[in-house]
């Protein structure tokens, strides 16, 4: 990457946001742990740096510091939350432990006039989520705006270095997005230098050069990243690619068939399937904890993939659908951010696997991705699919899993997806999908007293995934739902909407 905007992770859950604001405005972004060095930094050829918050404290003993020189390399530089107050701790300000912490929405006041405010309103919404703050300014720094607390802004224009105590990056920062603009732009001087259509054809050229005559092996889970790298890799070497697909058993209904449909048929790939699905429930019987199935279907993929893949003896690649969220979370420093998930894509193969990687999308973020999808001509159902989580159904069917379980839950979602669809409103939430509940409960059908299973419909509306709320859907349409699915599944006899927000709730249950 050159002449675009490195951005230094301190652990904030909103980091990504900003690296995917900046490349919307059409700029290369890329993220770099906190302690990278102002040598490997500076090596980017960056045209700003910005410091994300994050939840460490300046005053804790293994605080987050970077080395105060990077602020002097004639590179401008912007602080967001503790981006600031790290700031204001390296350059002589003083920070202080707030006697309460400012979470949420907050008015914020312009208090003097700066690039970084160009057409923003002189006040606004912001949003704040922060437990320290700055008490003194640095020498040379200036007010720049308040909120409820005094020193919510501060600016050096001379060194081209501005802070803010708010996160302009998420949605409810009501002009956040037009300062990220204005320092990309006018304090930058940014061009714009990244476009999903140009990264196609370089990427194709760099697939062909990379693996020349070789062959390449992939694992092909029918979901968004791994079938955008397929398609992308074949484009660029045709037959040397062969796709590995492993029916777990714990996939959506007729997942195999359309997989092999779309992608063999449709795009004229050479795929294997592999069916595994006794494999995988035989060594998820007598096991409910959540944990502990994602580890065996994690183990069990990896123990398929493997005894597959060693057929494959002329192969020298192995290809994955590794994208950027998996690249950063791997690679943070200590950031909380690194700590909310394991990643099956970034490590996690046998050492003997003597494959090199390629991972043609490891530079791009997930709404990135399906653009690429679109442009290979993917079609758009398939790419806009919702998340389906990597232990599939395992981890939607509650407690035990078994095939039994499996096919009524396989049922019940495909009903639900089938009728968002039919009613226009699949597109208009984020996620849904249907939990089969370890519960039963007594029913009556027809004259018959049942005693069957109950499933939840769960259907969420997020931005960014971190946060999310439930969908509203209509009444009369969850009717209809809740209908279909006691009147066609067998094993369910109640249907239960789930109106939890994330937080506190998740948006997966388990």
């Amino acid at each position: 990457m050159t002449q675009g905007i490195v951005i230094l992770d301190f652990g904030s859950q909103y980091n990504q946001l900003i690296a995917r604001r900046i490349r919307e405005f059409g700029v290369y972004a890329e993220i770099l742990p906190y302690n990278a060095s102002v040598e490997e930094i500076l090596s980017k050829e960056p045209k700003g740096i910005i410091l994300s918050g994050g939840p460490s404290s300046v005053f804790a003993e293994d605080a987050a510091l970077i080395n105060p020189s990077l602020y002097d390399q004639n590179v401008p530089v912007f602080g967001i939350c503790y981006g600031m107050q790290l700031t204001a701790h390296l350059l002589g300000g003083k920070v202080k432990k707030g006697e309460k912490g400012e979470y949420g929405k907050s008015e914020f006041t312009i208090m003097e006039e700066s690039k970084l405010f160009q057409n923003v309103p002189q006040t606004s919404t912001v949003w704040m989520s922060h437990f320290d703050e700055v008490s003194e300014l640095p020498e040379g720094f200036k007010l720049s705006g308040k909120s409820n607390i005094d020193i919510a802004s501060i600016i050096n224009e001379e060194k081209n270095i501005y802070a803010v105590q708010f996160h302009p990056e998420v949605s409810h920062s009501e002009f956040g997005t037009k300062i990220l603009e204005n320092f990309v732009f006018d304090i930058c001087q940014c061009e714009k230098n990244w476009e999903l259509k140009d990264f196609i054809s370089t990427e194709i050229q760099r697939i062909k050069e990379v693996v020349g005559d070789k062959k390449v092996i992939l694992g092909l889970s029918g979901g968004v990243d791994s079938s955008v790298a397929a398609v992308l890799i074949h484009r660029a070497i045709g037959d040397q690619l062969t796709c590995i697909f492993v029916d777990t058993g714990l996939l959506r209904k007729d997942e195999g068939k359309k997989v092999m449909e779309n992608y063999g048929k449709h795009f004229h790939m050479n795929i294997k399937m592999v069916d595994a699905r006794e494999q995988f429930l035989s060594n998820l019987k007598g096991i409910s904890d959540p944990e502990q199935k994602r580890k065996i279907i994690g183990r069990e993929f990896v123990e398929v993939f493997d005894a597959e893949s060693q057929k494959f003896e002329d192969a020298t690649f192995l290809a994955q659908g590794t994208i950027y969220p998996d690249v950063i979370e791997s690679q943070s420093v200590k950031g909380p951010s690194a700590t909310i998930k394991s990643h099956h894509n970034v490590g996690g193969l046998p050492e003997h696997m003597k494959l090199q990687l390629l991972e043609p999308l490891r530079e791009l973020f997930k709404d990135e991705v399906r653009k690429v999808g679109v442009e290979l001509g993917i079609p758009r159902e398939l790419v806009y699919r919702h998340p389906f989580p990597g232990p599939g159904l395992g981890i939607r069917v509650l407690g035990e899993v078994d095939e039994e379980k499996v096919r009524i839950l396989q049922e019940a979602d495909d009903i639900f997806i089938q009728e968002l669809y039919k009613h226009n409103l699949y597109d208009e939430v984020s996620q849904a999908f249907v939990v089969l509940l370890p519960v039963k409960s007594v029913g009556v059908m027809g004259d018959e007293r049942t005693y069957e299973y109950t499933a939840v419909v769960r259907s969420a509306n997020t931005i960014d995934f971190m946060t999310a709320t439930w969908s509203k859907l209509p009444y009369e349409f969850l009717e209809i739902v809740s209908n279909r699915i006691i009147n066609e599944v067998r094993g369910i006899n109640r249907v239960a909407y789930d109106i939890s927000s994330k937080p506190p709730a998740t948006i997966e249950w388990e």
